[in-house]
């Protein structure tokens, strides 16, 4: 070997070991200084209330402040991007809702893989949709509901907030299962969804339950079933659709957080230890109840396996149902 060679590979090892110690300098000094979740929603909404949530009690198991940024719009694009372009050293976060990171992608004229522009931190939550009907439809369980298609093919609608949304996905994919016939209508928010839900304008929704509760409890909608279990007393008396003759019916909405790619893993440890310690904690767990989602918290890993695996699901439904945007 040449003296030059030598030096060579004697100056990358030692270039790869300032490196190493720097970054481990970096793990064992974070965090420093305050964090950002950035939240793909405007403010006041669900995400939003989670999210400042989850800061409050983050930031207290860090001991810095956590603050919440809200950047809606564009399907959760301009937040994404916003995260992809910050620097990879923890202090920037996507708190993302699974639509975020498993359908927005799947739904792009240019199909990415979410997973190689966001690393994984943990998942923080999930929570059930329930299926809704308007109360002026004859219709009490999911087996009648889709006895009630079968009988008048083509009369049935779903509503939802928007072509693309999970709601959308679950109707399509609920109208697959059943091997219904049926329309989707899509409006530009949820409001004006169940306000003709409740008339009888459309017949069904798929939906959070604390967004529709208002009218659940005033009798003009009700609750035929829920996508999925949940540890909320809130959803025990509603039967699960997988057991109405849709065995493989089930799905539940969550919140997770990314960073951006090449965040030192001793700096996702820390952030994960310190999810891991909300866990314990049942003020917050109760708090999150309040907003009708259950604390789930994970390792980085499951939350990569849990986006692939979602991923791949949601990714046959769009096939099969030919949705697209403009």
């Amino acid at each position: 070997m040449t003296t030059k060679r030598v030096l060579l590979q004697a100056a990358i090892c030692a270039c790869a070991t300032f490196v190493a110690h720097q970054a481990h300098a970096q793990a064992d000094a974070f965090p420093s200084k305050t964090l950002r979740f950035i939240v793909p929603f405007a403010a006041g909404g669900p995400a939003d209330v989670v999210a400042r949530e989850v800061a409050q009690a983050l930031g207290k198991e860090l001991g810095q402040s956590v603050v919440v940024e809200n950047l809606g719009g564009g399907a959760g694009v301009p937040a994404t991007n916003a995260v992809v372009r910050a620097p990879a050293d923890g202090y920037t976060l996507l708190f993302a809702a699974s639509g975020n990171v498993v359908i927005q992608p799947l739904l792009s004229r240019k199909r990415v893989d979410i997973l190689t522009q966001l690393s994984p931190v943990g998942m923080v939550t999930t929570s059930p949709h329930v299926l809704v009907v308007s109360s002026q439809l004859p219709v009490r369980t999911v087996k009648e509901l889709i006895d009630h298609a079968q009988a008048n093919p083509g009369n049935l609608n779903f509503a939802s907030a928007g072509v693309g949304g999970l709601a959308h996905l679950a109707s399509e994919w609920f109208m697959q299962q059943a091997g219904i016939q049926g329309r989707h209508l899509a409006y530009k928010g949820s409001s004006q969804a169940m306000t003709d839900l409740a008339s009888g304008q459309v017949q069904a929704m798929f939906s959070s339950l604390p967004s529709m509760k208002g009218m659940v409890d005033k009798g003009l909608l009700r609750v035929v079933g829920v996508s999925s279990r949940s540890q909320s007393p809130t959803y025990k008396d509603f039967p699960l659709i997988k057991q109405a003759g849709l065995p493989g019916f089930e799905y539940t909405t969550w919140y997770g957080l990314f960073g951006p790619v090449g965040v030192p893993p001793a700096v996702v440890e820390k952030l994960g230890t310190a999810l891991g310690k909300l866990a314990a904690d049942k003020a917050f767990e109760a708090r999150l109840r309040e907003q009708g989602v259950d604390l789930h918290v994970s390792a980085p890993q499951e939350l990569a396996e849990r986006t692939r695996k979602e991923t791949a699901a949601w990714d046959k439904v769009i096939r099969e149902s030919g949705i697209h945007l403009n």
